[in-house]
């Protein structure tokens, strides 16, 4: 088959996927950066569990939607800012506007909290984009020369925790925020600086964390991340 056809018959597919109205919301659903789970999504949609999930299976088979599974659930997100783009572009020929995500976790887990031994939460996220948006951390998670520098300054051992018998680092997809914190080894090298160095504190009945007074301030002088008081 010629490769011209090939692309007209892939944009057809892709035009079909994205044309049926319950697959449509679950996609502009998922544009505002944030996974959610099957069954969220077929409250969305308007269908049922079974039914999403085929729907599911077919966005996903049209590489428009990626599933990363935590523990017992599936969260499904954009496959890429390329179908973001795309997405885009159709609502501003079609016009109007979508609904934001709205965590309902409560204010002081969403803030902060342990997510196994790593920092989660909007801390964690927080901490997790700046590690990317100052070249400290790649796109496979590893650290940069530019991030060894920097984050050995501020007392992580990196050494330790690349010699420990686990993964170095990842995207932990957060439960409250549905973007990323960093897991791994990494994850938890950073949490225990911050326990450590009492940047945070840890509640004795809870995975909830308060960030202290000194701990904003060395949040913004180390990793430029500026906290809510």
């Amino acid at each position: 088959m010629p490769a011209e056809e090939r692309t007209d018959l892939a944009v057809a597919g892709i035009a079909k996927s994205i044309g049926e109205p319950a697959r449509a919301r679950m996609l502009y659903c998922l544009l505002d950066g944030h996974a959610r789970t099957s069954t969220e999504l077929a409250m969305v949609a308007g269908v049922t569990p079974s039914t999403a999930s085929v729907h599911l299976s077919l966005l996903k088979d049209q590489h428009l939607v990626k599933v990363s599974v935590q523990g017992k659930h599936h969260y499904y997100s954009l496959d890429g800012r390329d179908v973001a783009s795309a997405l885009e572009g159709l609502s501003v020929l079609a016009g109007g506007e979508r609904r934001q995500f709205v965590p309902t976790t409560p204010n002081r887990l969403r803030a902060a909290r342990t997510c196994y031994d790593h920092i989660a939460g909007a801390l964690g996220v927080g901490l997790h984009d700046r590690l990317h948006a100052r070249g400290w951390l790649s796109s496979a998670y590893e650290v940069t020369p530019k991030g060894t520098k920097a984050l050995t300054a501020a007392g992580v051992d990196l050494d330790a925790a690349r010699a420990l018998r686990r993964r170095f680092a990842y995207a932990c997809l957060d439960w409250s925020e549905r973007t990323p914190h960093v897991g791994g080894a990494l994850g938890s090298a950073l949490l225990n600086l911050a326990l450590k160095r009492r940047w945070v504190t840890q509640d004795l009945d809870s995975r909830a964390l308060a960030v202290t007074k000194l701990g904003q301030r060395e949040m913004l002088a180390r990793f430029d991340l500026r906290l809510n008081s």
